[in-house]
């Protein structure tokens, strides 16, 4: 059975930094590409970044040279650095197997304060 769990989620001020974890297991983690979405409120899913299972990486262009996808397949972890936060990036972070929306995790909630 394919689990995801965040965590790192909260309140960070705007022009912070903040470091999301996605815990993952029931698949070959270091065989898979992996994905950071978010969801604003009233929004669909937006994708982040994602990350092959060497590490190449792709970024959204809202988010590229700000945000840092990175993996530790001995750990089977994904994480999000996230810098230089707006308060218009507030938003459920969810990280998914794959490159789909589908197979995620419950989400870590970010609110960037003023």
């Amino acid at each position: 059975e394919v689990k995801l769990v965040e965590s790192g989620g909260g309140l960070v001020q705007a022009g912070g930094s903040l470091r999301l974890s996605c815990a993952a297991s029931g698949f070959t983690f270091g065989a898979t590409y992996m994905t950071w979405f978010r969801q604003r409120p009233g929004k669909g899913p937006e994708k982040v970044a994602n990350i092959s299972p060497s590490g190449n990486t792709f970024y959204g262009e809202d988010v590229k040279g700000r945000f840092a996808v990175s993996r530790d397949n001995t750990k089977s972890m994904m994480y999000l650095n996230l810098n230089s936060v707006k308060t218009e990036e507030t938003a459920m972070y969810y990280c998914a197997k794959g490159t789909g929306f589908t197979d995620r995790g419950p989400g870590t909630q970010v609110t960037v304060t003023p």
